[in-house]
C-alpha cells in the first residue's frame, strides 16, 4: 500500500491510498472553491446527557446526482478526486457534520473508482488496501486535540438515506464518546460480553460464517429484520491492533457477509454498516471491536420503519426470527 496526501483547491486533505507505489497523484483540483470553513455546533441535551451535533449547512449537499456528474468519480470537473483514477481515496467531507468550532473531522472513504461497483465485489488487493487506509485513520484521527473517538461506516441505498451512489463509507473522528459506545463499556464493566458471545454463537444455530480469527452470526437480540455481527474471538480495542493479516482477513469475512446480505432479494440490497472501536483513551481495555450489518429490508418489498417505539422509546420490535435470518445468509440468502 502506498500513500499520498495532497490537498483540494479549498485546503481540504485528500489521501490517496494505492494498492501498489509508482501512481502519480499530482494532479491539481482546478476547481475554483472558497476557503473551507465549517460552521457546525456540538450543543448538550441536558435530559439525556447526550451530545448532538447541529448542521445546517448540510442541507445543500449534493443529494443523488446523475452518474455523469457524481463527486466520487475520478477527473471530472466536479470531482472531489482530480486524479484520472484511484484505488482508496479519503477526503476531508465538503459537508461535514462535526468539525471547526465543534470539533472533530468528517471523512469520506472511497473503495474504488468504479462507479458500477460494490464493497463486496473488491479483489484481494484491494480489500487490503481498504484495511490499511481504515487503520490509517483510526490513529491518524485518534491522534487529533480532541478527538475521543474515531466510528467507521458505511451506507448503501436511498432507502436509509444515502445521498451518493457510488460505492464509499465515511469516518466521523467524535469529539466525544458516542451514547451507543458508553452503553457498552458501561455494560462491560463487570466483563466483556462479546467474547463470550463469540464463543458461544460460533457453535450455534445463529452462526453464519467463521474464519480462523473472526465469527460473523445474527445475534440473539437482533434488532433489524437481517442483522450481523462480525466479531474478533481475541479481545483486542480496533482497527490498528489487529496488525495487517488479520485485518485483511476481518476484510475478507465482511466481503463475504455483504454478499449473503445481496443474495437476500432481488437487487441490491439496502444496509448499513458499523465499525465499532475503542475510544481513544478512556475505558480501552474494555472495549471488544466489533462490525454490525444490517437492512431495513424485511421482505423484496417492504421496508422496517423506525416507529414511535422504537424512534421514541428507544424499544426495538423484531419483525424476522433471527435464527431465520441467519439460515438465510448461512445459504448465501
Amino acid at each position: 500500500m502506498n500513500r499520498t496526501s495532497v490537498r483540494l483547491a479549498d485546503g481540504r486533505e485528500l489521501i490517496y491510498f494505492d494498492d501498489a507505489p509508482g501512481l502519480d497523484r499530482s494532479t491539481p483540483d482546478k476547481r475554483d472553491l472558497p476557503p473551507h470553513e465549517p460552521r457546525p455546533e456540538v450543543r448538550h441535551d441536558p435530559l439525556l446527557d447526550e451530545w448532538v451535533a447541529v448542521a445546517a449547512h448540510r442541507q445543500t449537499r449534493t443529494f443523488l446526482p446523475a452518474a455523469d456528474a457524481c463527486p466520487l468519480c475520478p477527473g471530472g470537473p466536479d470531482s472531489e478526486i482530480p486524479a484520472p483514477g484511484y484505488h482508496v481515496a479519503v477526503f476531508e467531507n465538503r459537508f461535514p457534520s462535526l468539525g471547526g468550532p465543534a470539533g472533530g473531522r468528517c471523512e469520506v472513504v472511497c473503495f474504488t473508482d468504479d462507479h458500477g461497483s460494490t464493497f463486496a465485489a473488491l479483489p484481494e488487493e484491494r480489500l487490503a488496501t481498504v484495511a490499511a487506509a481504515f487503520a490509517d485513520r483510526t490513529r491518524g484521527l485518534g491522534a487529533l486535540p480532541g478527538v475521543e473517538e474515531v466510528f467507521v461506516f458505511e451506507n448503501r441505498g436511498t432507502e436509509i438515506g444515502a445521498t451518493l451512489q457510488h460505492p464509499h463509507g465515511q469516518i466521523y473522528a467524535f469529539p466525544y464518546v458516542t451514547p451507543r459506545t458508553r452503553r457498552v463499556l458501561d455494560v462491560a464493566r463487570d466483563g466483556c460480553v462479546l467474547c463470550p458471545a463469540v464463543a458461544r454463537e460460533e457453535r450455534g444455530e445463529r452462526l453464519v460464517a467463521a474464519t480462523e480469527n473472526f465469527v460473523a452470526y445474527v445475534p440473539y437480540a437482533a434488532r433489524w429484520p437481517v442483522q450481523a455481527i462480525i466479531a474478533p474471538r481475541e479481545h483486542v480495542p480496533d482497527l490498528p491492533a489487529l496488525g495487517e493479516d488479520r485485518a485483511v482477513e476481518l476484510m475478507r469475512l465482511y466481503a463475504d457477509v455483504l454478499r449473503r446480505f445481496d443474495g437476500l432479494f432481488p437487487g441490491p440490497v439496502p444496509y448499513m454498516a458499523c465499525w465499532h472501536q475503542a475510544p481513544v483513551a478512556a475505558d480501552r481495555d474494555r472495549a471488544h471491536l466489533w462490525v454490525e450489518v444490517f437492512t431495513p429490508r424485511r421482505t423484496a418489498d417492504k421496508l422496517k420503519y423506525l416507529a414511535s417505539a422504537e424512534s421514541g422509546a428507544g424499544a426495538f420490535i423484531t419483525d424476522v426470527l433471527p435464527e431465520d435470518a441467519a439460515a438465510r445468509l448461512r445459504g448465501g440468502g
